[in-house]
């Protein structure tokens, strides 16, 4: 993988600067070695040994007369090789800084001479959930290494992204399988991402992990050809890094032309473009892997063609004028990658920390050596204090210092990648993860920077399960599939949403309705029933008419006060009634207009106190009939009961009774202007507010009482002979007045907003109708067109004529 030689110059170089440095490490000169563990287990182990056994010989733990042991092991970038060289390394306390994936041990001891040239992963999977919903992608695949560090993601990353609503059409996993099974190892791979309806696929997996989904693309793109199949943003992690093998060379990564990866922060050094174009296997023909990097990434041979194995390929020999620069970057970065920053840092905290130790030693012991004594005596575990404290600023101007936990303090980029027809690319930073900052400013992204496939038409992808909930409809999940995946269903009446894909939808404030889309709220007006509507108009019209009415009513019953019919049953009692009529149909206007408190106050209580006056009076009409036909009988008592006293404390009574309701209620919990904002969806109601509802019923249940009372006796009392017998007109007046106020309840309860206020306006102006009419227009009647009735001699014969046939009745019946 020629992309993997840059960590070996970036370590070189970062040597290289150090050496000539004359502030850092002075009179001191590094040297180091570097092993290539092939992606081996093994040669891991072995790497390992062979650091601890420094003679020319491999020789076990064996160091008699070598001095210049390892202070430090770089290593990486691969989570297992770094584990396998700790299993030995940390015998010996050997401090290890590892760039790339970070192994997770179990055994405390060994991971304290960890230091991870990586910060927090953690930090990286928020900023990747950040991500994800950012751009509302909840409909993702997911494709991780099948090892322990995949496993750990699978466990214990992949539940964090559910909760945040984010779900998975398919969790893939690479098995670790050599290169010469690829076809048959990752069949299923291909098959899913080939029918994946998702256009986001997150990748976890480390630095060889990009090869491997370049040679599966490139074979999903085959069958997506066939299968119509839509390229996928990929989302990679910052453990990994691009890399090919020779044979990738004449695939397409076209692929990840707009994907999005993390990376660890990273600047690059001055002079580090120049550095590597002085490299030049003529320069350095003791360095092989310079020398295998540069056949590998020309394509030629540097050796003789009689001294190559003979199942080497047959490849031109190198003209050793071959220039770095002229390398796609498919092959080989000339800008230095995340990684190779990381390897280049970590060499100059291992330089800071011998430094600060010399310093240290040299307080110390001044004298010792005169005045030096040797750097490279000293162990392994001595220097790892000194790792963990390092703070320094590097040649890019950065600053490289360790948490607690040996976690590098940086924070991560977001990179854009741009293919170009070529097979080479670019990168582009259009975001950062940024742990130190607050929590609302930790993710950042510059959406306009980014490049998208082209497919998408340079707009962010949608991810979904199924297409938005448009405004107005809100979500509901379909059975046996994932959260991800709903139906879309149309706001109940009187909701509404006002967003795309919306739970559920709700209802607006009191003060506002729905609109006919259901997807937004409108002001509601404040109505009231006005004088100066139509329905207010027709209804002060009849107020006031029947107001006239009455008063011409009692105008004649005053200038007429003298004859026999307005005398018959007590005319103050009539009097009584046509006034409590007369305020009843000026009480009706008070429920026309603006509520106010002192309207509110009255409006009930005027309308129970009024009616049951005039209710009272007919009771005590009634009475007077029934009682006034008893104490004709020989012998009856009741002549004493007889008088105009007992009709007045009826009356009075009754009223009295009332009026305490009423004022009890005054008193308690009194009616208030208020604002009916649900009765009508577009408007606000301006209405009384009864207060207290049980006061109320009180009061409608002491006047139906009445009403029931006055019914009863007037219906037994209609056949009594009497010249002016009213029970007859009682009856059918109080039939008219119960009639109208049962209707009255179903109609009130089934109306809404200022109907309700008109129907109780016509009950009340009906109902009093009912009396005045009923109970006076037979004796207007008589008044006005038959005088010749309205005698003294012919109330004398008509009450001995019902005597006598009400006689031969009792007689006949005996």
């Amino acid at each position: 993988m020629t992309q993997l030689y840059q960590h070996i110059a970036a370590f070189v170089f970062a040597v290289k600067e150090i050496n000539e440095n004359q502030h850092l490490l002075p009179n001191v000169t590094l040297g180091f070695h570097i092993y290539n563990n092939g992606f081996s287990g093994s040669w891991s182990y072995l790497a390992a040994m062979e650091l601890l056994s420094r003679g020319h010989q491999f020789i076990a733990n064996y160091e008699c007369g070598i001095e210049n042991l390892p202070a430090a092991v770089i290593a990486g970038p691969n989570t297992d090789y770094c584990l396998h060289m700790s299993t030995i390394l940390y015998i010996y306390k050997m401090s290890q800084l590892i760039f790339g994936s970070s192994p997770v041990v179990n055994n405390e001891v060994q991971g304290r001479f960890f230091h991870r040239m990586f910060p927090n992963i953690g930090y990286q999977y928020e900023g990747l959930v950040q991500l994800l919903l950012h751009f509302d992608w909840i409909w993702i695949g997911v494709v991780s290494m099948d090892d322990d560090t995949g496993e750990g993601f699978v466990q214990n990353v992949l539940p964090t992204f559910a909760q945040k609503g984010i779900c998975f059409q398919f969790v893939a996993r690479l098995p670790q399988i050599t290169f010469g099974e690829l076809i048959d190892g990752y069949n299923e791979i291909i098959m899913l991402l080939s029918r994946s309806t998702a256009n986001v696929a997150v990748v976890h997996g480390e630095i060889h992990t990009v090869m491997t989904i370049i040679f599966i693309e490139n074979i999903v793109e085959l069958f997506g050809t066939l299968l119509q199949r839509r390229p996928k943003v990929w989302i990679m992690t910052a453990q990994m890094e691009f890399s090919s093998l020779s044979h990738h060379r004449d695939m397409s990564i076209h692929f990840l032309h707009g994907a999005l990866s993390f990376a660890v922060h990273s600047k690059e050094p001055s002079g580090f473009r120049q550095f590597l174009q002085t490299q030049n296997p003529a320069l350095e023909k003791e360095d092989k892997f310079l020398w295998a990097f540069w056949e590998a990434a020309f394509n030629c041979s540097l050796s003789d063609r009689l001294l190559r194995e003979e199942d080497e390929e047959d490849k031109p020999p190198c003209t050793w004028k071959e220039k770095l620069e002229t390398l796609p970057v498919s092959v080989f970065e000339m800008s230095m990658t995340s990684h190779s920053y990381s390897v280049y840092n970590a060499v100059y905290v291992v330089a800071h920390a011998l430094q600060a130790m010399y310093l240290s030693k040299f307080t110390r012991n001044p004298v010792l050596n005169g005045g030096r004594e040797k750097l490279w005596n000293i162990h392994p575990w001595q220097i790892h204090w000194f790792l963990r404290r390092v703070a320094f600023n590097n040649s890019a101007g950065e600053e490289v210092s360790f948490n607690q936990n040996g976690e590098l303090l940086t924070h991560f980029d977001i990179m854009n990648w741009v293919t170009f027809p070529n097979g080479s690319f670019v990168r582009r930073k259009v975001g950062t993860i940024e742990p130190q900052a607050p929590v609302d400013k930790m993710f950042t992204i510059q959406e306009d920077a980014i490049v998208w496939p082209s497919i998408f038409d340079q707009m962010p992808p949608l991810s979904k399960c199924n297409d938005k909930c448009l405004l107005g409809f809100s979500k509901r999940k379909k059975r046996g599939e994932q959260f991800c995946c709903y139906n879309c269903i149309s706001c109940p009446e009187g909701k509404i949403s006002n967003q795309t894909d919306m739970d559920a939808c709700f209802e607006c404030p009191g003060y506002q309705y729905p609109n006919d889309d259901k997807d937004g709220c409108l002001p509601k007006d404040i109505t009231f029933l006005s004088f100066g509507e139509p329905l207010g108009i027709i209804l002060t019209v009849f107020a006031l008419n029947f107001f006239l009415i009455t008063i011409f009513i009692l105008g004649i019953f005053m200038k007429y006060k003298d004859t026999p019919i307005v005398k018959a049953n007590n005319k103050n009692l009539t009097y009584i009634l046509l006034t409590s009529l007369l305020l009843s149909f000026l009480c009706a206007l008070l429920f026309i207009g603006r509520p106010g408190k002192v309207v509110c106050l009255l409006q009930q209580t005027a309308f129970g106190m009024i009616f049951s006056v005039a209710l009272s009076s007919i009771l005590a009409k009634t009475i007077t009939v029934i009682l006034a036909f008893v104490a004709t009988k020989p012998g009856s008592r009741i002549k004493r009961w007889m008088g105009k006293q007992l009709a007045y404390s009826i009356v009075v009574f009754c009223s009295f009774f009332q009026a305490t309701i009423c004022i009890k209620w005054l008193v308690t919990s009194p009616p208030f202007p208020d604002l009916d904002m649900y009765s009508v969806t577009q408007t606000i109601v301006l209405k009384c507010n009864e207060g207290s509802a049980g006061m109320l019923y009180a009061l409608l249940g002491f006047m139906g009482f009445l009403a029931l009372v006055s019914l009863t006796l007037a219906f037994l009392a209609r056949n009594l002979p009497d010249s002016f017998n009213e029970a007859k007109f009682i009856t059918f007046s109080m039939l008219v007045f119960c009639s109208v106020w049962l209707c009255f309840i179903p109609t009130y309860l089934s109306t809404k907003g200022k109907s309700m206020v008109a129907v109780e306006i016509f009950s009340v102006l009906t109902s009093s109708f009912g009396l005045l009419g009923c109970i006076f227009s037979p004796k207007c009647y008589i008044i006005l067109v038959k005088p010749e009735l309205n005698t003294k001699e012919h109330l004398t014969k008509r009450r001995n004529q019902r005597l006598a046939n009400h006689s031969n009745t009792n007689t006949k019946k005996m």
